[in-house]
C-alpha cells in the first residue's frame, strides 16, 4: 500500500497544493490528515481541497481540531488574550458551527496497514515530543503501543527515531514548518516503508497570502514561512514548553 501522510497544513492550501502535485506525492492509495489541518487562515479552502480528493482519506484528530471544535461552545480558551483560543474561534467562524463541530468528534489514531497514526502521540493530541525530548519521555508517551510504526506530528518538524521495539516517524509540517527553509513537509509510506519529504514551493508569497486575511498568528506565519526560524531555536522552546 502507498500512503500519502499529511500533517499541520494549518489552512495553508498554498502548500497542500505544492505537495498533492509533487510527482513523488502521485498513486497514493490513501491519504491520512494527521490533524491540525485546521485552524489556519485559509482554513476552508485547506478543507476544501482535502474533501475534493478522489482517493480515500483518513482523518486524526489534532489539538486543533479539538480547539475549533471547542470554540463553537466558547470553551476554547480564556478570552481574547489567549492566541490559541482567538485563531480557533476565528476558524470556526470561517467555517460554521457544524463544520467545526464534526471536526472534534474525528478519532485520535487510525490504524492503516499496520501503521499507526495519531497527532502528537497515541494518548493524547497536544502531547510535546521534540527531537532533544529525553529518552523516558518518549518511552512513557508510547508505552503499552502495539504498532511496529508509529506516525505523528505536532511539532511541526521531521524526526525519525527507534523507541524501544518500535520506529517513530514525526512528518512534519505541511503549511507552517518549523524547519528554518519553509518548505513543505510531508510523509510517503510505500510497502510499510516510511520517506521523510519536502517539496519546495513559494512559501513567502503563500505566507503574505494568509496575513492578508487577517489571521491573528501572524508569529508562526512569519517564522515558519516569510522569514524561517532556525529550526532549533523552535525545538529548544517547544522543549522548554514541555518542560514546565
Amino acid at each position: 500500500m502507498k500512503i500519502l501522510a499529511l500533517y499541520d497544513i494549518h489552512g495553508n492550501p498554498d502548500a497542500l497544493d505544492a505537495v498533492l502535485g509533487d510527482p513523488r506525492a502521485e498513486g497514493a492509495d490513501v491519504v491520512v490528515v494527521g490533524g491540525d489541518a485546521v485552524p489556519g487562515a485559509r482554513a476552508r479552502e485547506a478543507l476544501d481541497r482535502l474533501n475534493g480528493l478522489a482517493i480515500p482519506v483518513h482523518w486524526v484528530r489534532g489539538n486543533g481540531e479539538r480547539e475549533v471544535a471547542a470554540a463553537v461552545a466558547g470553551l476554547s480558551g480564556s478570552g481574547a488574550e489567549d492566541l490559541a483560543a482567538r485563531t480557533a474561534a476565528v476558524t470556526a467562524a470561517e467555517l460554521g458551527a457544524a463544520r467545526a463541530l464534526e471536526l472534534g468528534e474525528l478519532p485520535l489514531t487510525q490504524t492503516i496497514d499496520g501503521v499507526l497514526f495519531c497527532h502528537a502521540s497515541p494518548h493524547r493530541d497536544d502531547e510535546m515530543l521534540t527531537r532533544l525530548s529525553p529518552p523516558e519521555r518518549w518511552a512513557k508517551a508510547l508505552a503499552d503501543v502495539d504498532a511496529a510504526l508509529v506516525v505523528g506530528g505536532h511539532t511541526h518538524q521531521q524526526d525519525d527515531r527507534v523507541v524501544g521495539a518500535m520506529r517513530f516517524i514525526n512528518a512534519g509540517s505541511v503549511g507552517l514548518p518549523y524547519e528554518g527553509d519553509g518548505n513543505a513537509r510531508w510523509l510517503w509510506i510505500e510497502s510499510g516503508a516510511p520517506h521523510l519529504r519536502f517539496t519546495a514551493y513559494d512559501h513567502v508569497a503563500a505566507g503574505r497570502r494568509m496575513l492578508d486575511t487577517g489571521y491573528p498568528d501572524i508569529e508562526s506565519i512569519e517564522a515558519s514561512l516569510i522569514q524561517p526560524v532556525e529550526a532549533i531555536v523552535v525545538t529548544r522552546l517547544f522543549e522548554q514548553q514541555a518542560d514546565d
